[in-house]
């Protein structure tokens, strides 16, 4: 899903402090959540070289009164329908092994636990999802960002840490 409204390093935290004091209003007290950040989402929050992405993707485990606090949190900060989305779970760089791929984030609310996917692991998804006709693309410059990160010197590397981290 994408939308206007970019998010940005800045206003990321703000959403996810929203999204747990509304869980936990809507009824999850007693049900602690965890979402893992994915793709740009994931970048934000750990590195500086990218300034926003138009979509939030997430692995979202929490009980059923997270989607109505992730909708109400869209309405009061005026944010589309499914900001904070799964559509990444189609995709061939989805593993139901993606926790272990994950690092802790920040904690909000003491209700949810917010994580992160590790740089190998972006990479991997990243190179799996990306359309390399597209130069411009965010992906091609989060890719090479992440190769000079992780020192990266060579394909044989790179191709190592994409099987290593559920590539083909």
């Amino acid at each position: 899903m994408s939308s206007n409204i970019p998010f940005t390093s800045e206003n990321l935290d703000i959403y996810l402090k929203a999204l747990a004091k509304e869980y936990k209003k809507l009824g999850g007290k007693g049900m602690p959540a965890e979402i893992i950040l994915i793709g740009g989402a994931a970048i934000l929050a750990n590195y500086g070289f990218r300034e926003s992405t138009y979509d939030m993707d997430a692995l979202i485990t929490a009980s059923s009164a997270m989607h109505d606090a992730i909708n109400h949190v869209g309405d009061e900060y005026g944010l589309p329908y499914g900001w904070l989305n799964e559509d990444f779970i189609k995709t061939k760089s989805y593993t139901p092994k993606i926790r272990q791929y994950s690092v802790h984030y920040k904690e909000f609310g003491r209700i949810l636990e917010i994580r992160t996917v590790r740089g190998e692991y972006l990479l991997a998804m990243k190179c799996l999802s990306c359309r390399f006709d597209n130069e411009s693309s965010s992906e091609i410059n989060d890719i090479k960002f992440l190769l000079n990160y992780l020192n990266i010197k060579s394909v044989k590397e790179a191709e190592d840490i994409i099987k290593k981290n559920g590539g083909n």
